[in-house]
């Protein structure tokens, strides 16, 4: 019975001065409300009353920003909204430099992704979302490596228009389109202008070889039983026959 007793008043002791630290944690312990160290991952002794420990989770953390109403810098109303993935590096500063670091890490972006799209163009923050999480991430890193936060990426996920401001640039992206098929056209048209010139300088170059393309383009059209073929006599023709006229009449 006397075995069973001291069996039981050593696990209550043990359950009351032991703590567990996982790989993934540190702990931050406390003796008489000063910071004393951390702790590293294992079976750590923690004695009632005299000393306190906060377990930190040092795995990265993905926090989504809520969508932020903002206006860029040429005026337009927008909705954004991203997400930032963040680590602890100093477990002691995250507890005691801020009181509650995840929600100082939410409000930081939330205030910074506001601030950076008032910086810039609809056009820009477009076109240049990876540009502008870089430097979304730059400054929060800057502000929260106080607290011993490190800030990994910050990624812009939706960019959310005014139903009118999206009609509009539906209308210039058709513009725009409108606007390259006719420039192809018109390229095209040059080009072929430009190959039919080489060609019949090529031709009225070369004797009797516009007579042959002729013949060719005759014999191509003839295949077909239902064209209609009106063969225009040469001029070369015409002029030959009457110097043959003139001689026979002389």
């Amino acid at each position: 019975m006397n075995i069973i007793y001291w069996i039981g008043i050593i696990i209550a002791v043990a359950a009351a001065v032991l703590r567990q630290v996982n790989q993934y944690e540190r702990g931050v312990l406390f003796t008489l409300g000063k910071f004393t160290r951390v702790v590293e991952p294992g079976w750590r002794i923690v004695i009632p009353i005299f000393q306190s420990m906060v377990k930190v989770d040092m795995r990265i953390k993905a926090v989504d920003v809520p969508d932020q109403k903002a206006i860029t810098r040429d005026n337009v109303s927008v909705s954004v909204n991203a997400v930032i993935y963040y680590k602890i590096a100093n477990a002691d500063k995250a507890i005691i430099e801020v009181e509650n670091f995840r929600y100082a890490v939410s409000q930081l972006a939330q205030t910074t992704m506001r601030n950076i799209v008032g910086e810039v163009s609809l056009d820009e923050l477009l076109g240049e979302r990876e540009k502008i999480s870089d430097r979304i991430r730059d400054i929060v890193d800057r502000v929260s490596d106080a607290w011993g936060i490190k800030v990994e990426n910050v990624e812009l996920k939706d960019v959310s228009l005014p139903a009118e401001m999206e009609r509009v640039i539906a209308k210039q992206a058709e513009a725009e389109r409108e606007r390259r098929a006719v420039i192809i056209k018109a390229e095209g048209e040059v080009a072929a202008a430009d190959n039919m010139a080489k060609a019949a300088n090529i031709l009225s170059a070369i004797p009797g070889a516009l007579h042959l393309r002729t013949l060719q383009s005759i014999n191509d059209i003839s295949s077909d039983q239902s064209n209609t073929i009106v063969f225009a006599v040469p001029l070369e023709v015409l002029k030959a026959w009457e110097g043959f006229k003139k001689v026979s009449n002389q």
